[in-house]
């Protein structure tokens, strides 16, 4: 985990430095045409590019890359599920973590059982995965946490490692829509600075 934080603040570090130093190059350039150029370009492309946002991305963007049938809104099981079902779902769909919600009522998140509850709650205690319920050891709705699909991806990614944890649930007022991972957030983090630094090219070249 703690590689994983210095992986993404050296992502973050490195965005910065690649787009100070593209505007670092413009200002320098050509000193003569500085004033005139920054005079007459900076307000309106400048603005061009906040439009764009840096760092702009949310999770809705996310959700919608991943298409319906991937945004882990299917992701769930239920409080009375045994624990048993519940990893055997994880290994079928190649995820370490599920939304809980309520007995037949799908919307009302009740908290969330991922791999590491399984194996700090039964296989570290010697309980058994088929008579234990999801209920017994999953974590808590007041534990829970959560974004919406307006949360910026950099702030997914800042709650995901303060709180040292891979996935992440997507609610809004009407209940779970999806799930993001740890790999999701990266990737979206990376191609964000990419198209990034291609934005700040074409201002270089007069694509502004």
């Amino acid at each position: 985990m703690a590689a994983m934080q210095g992986g993404f603040r050296s992502i973050l570090s490195n965005g910065s430095i690649l787009r100070n130093a593209v505007l670092q190059r413009v200002r320098l350039g050509n000193p003569v045409l500085r004033p005139l150029f920054f005079s007459r370009q900076e307000s309106v492309s400048s603005a061009r590019i906040e439009e764009h946002g840096f760092e702009s991305t949310t999770i809705s963007d996310i959700l919608k890359g991943k298409g319906k049938s991937n945004d882990g809104s299917w992701l769930w099981c239920t409080t009375d599920d045994s624990v048993y079902d519940a990893v055997k779902s994880m290994t079928q769909h190649n995820v370490g973590a599920l939304v809980v919600v309520k007995p037949g009522e799908q919307n009302a998140v009740a908290g969330i059982i991922t791999e590491r509850d399984y194996l700090r709650k039964i296989i570290v205690q010697g309980r058994s995965s088929k008579s234990t319920k999801v209920g017994d050891i999953m974590t808590e709705e007041n534990k829970l946490i959560t974004v919406t699909p307006a949360t910026k991806v950099l702030k997914a990614m800042q709650l995901m490692t303060d709180n040292r944890i891979r996935h992440i649930p997507v609610v809004d007022d009407k209940g779970m829509i999806g799930m993001v991972s740890i790999g999701d957030v990266v990737r979206a983090v990376v191609s964000e600075h990419r198209d990034e630094l291609n934005r700040l090219n074409a201002f270089i070249h007069g694509g502004y």
